[in-house]
């Protein structure tokens, strides 16, 4: 039982949905990251997806893409990541941290290198976005016998052929893509997911969390009502580009919580 298997177990016996925040890992600077990150979970955040800066976020709209340059430019790398969640552990020992991100910095690392300092610095799961299940001899399976856990993601195009590829070695939970497209891009719609989520809870018995386009606690409660959670994570990268105090983001992150847990 990893942390994340721990958290929705809580929240399954408790009868609540998940609430699942992204924010990019020294955006826009490593203080006021840590800062804001450490406040996550006193507002209600149930599972920290901490974005892993690089230079070519294929997935990514245009905010996540500028918090990562922000990163960058402030002289986030993967060590200092990777210490930005030694610190957060310090002080918090039971909230998971999925570690989100592209292969590129993962792989210039070394895998071997990388999978022992994630799990060292309290990471509990990957998600690595531009490496297919037919790569799972990269990545995937050297992550699970290092403890943690590798989540997948489903789109509205991974159909029924597809499915049982997506799911095959996926772990901790399925993140699913509310829309066809980048980060940010469009809203998301309940009556829109809720098949699809349906179809992949048929499938396994891993939670279903369902992300990209949830901007209102209004939406994430509607799109937590379909699954089994909701992730916001451009809406609160925005706040952090506009230049919002993390006091600031935390309050619109505790709103946005709040409508998840209303689910």
């Amino acid at each position: 039982m990893t942390r994340i298997d721990d958290t929705f177990s809580r929240l399954r016996a408790e009868g609540r949905k998940a609430f699942v925040a992204y924010v990019m890992a020294g955006d826009p600077d490593f203080e006021t990251s840590l800062a804001l990150v450490r406040g996550l979970p006193g507002a209600g955040v149930d599972v920290i997806e901490l974005g892993l800066p690089f230079t070519d976020p294929m997935a990514d709209g245009p905010t996540i893409q500028a918090a990562g340059q922000r990163a960058l430019a402030a002289g986030q790398t993967v060590a200092r990541t990777l210490a930005l969640a030694r610190a957060f552990r310090a002080s918090d020992t039971t909230t998971p941290i999925v570690l989100m991100g592209y292969y590129n910095p993962i792989y210039a690392r070394g895998v071997d290198r990388f999978l022992a300092e994630a799990k060292a610095a309290g990471i509990d799961g990957l998600i690595v976005v531009d490496l297919p299940p037919e790569e799972d001899d990269e990545l995937c399976l050297p992550a699970q016998a290092a403890g943690l856990d590798f989540i997948r993601l489903a789109t509205p195009t991974t159909d029924d052929r597809r499915l049982p590829a997506v799911l095959r070695n996926t772990s901790g939970f399925v993140y699913y893509v509310s829309i066809t497209g980048i980060t940010g891009a469009a809203a998301a719609r309940a009556e829109d997911v809720a098949p699809d989520v349906a179809r992949i809870k048929a499938a396994t018995d891993l939670p279903v969390v369902v992300g990209f386009g949830i901007r209102t606690p209004e939406a994430a409660e509607a799109i937590a009502r379909v699954a089994d959670g909701c992730v916001v994570g451009s809406a609160i990268v925005a706040q952090v580009g506009a230049g919002a105090a993390p006091a600031e983001v935390l309050a619109y992150v505790a709103a946005l919580a709040e409508g998840a847990h209303r689910a």
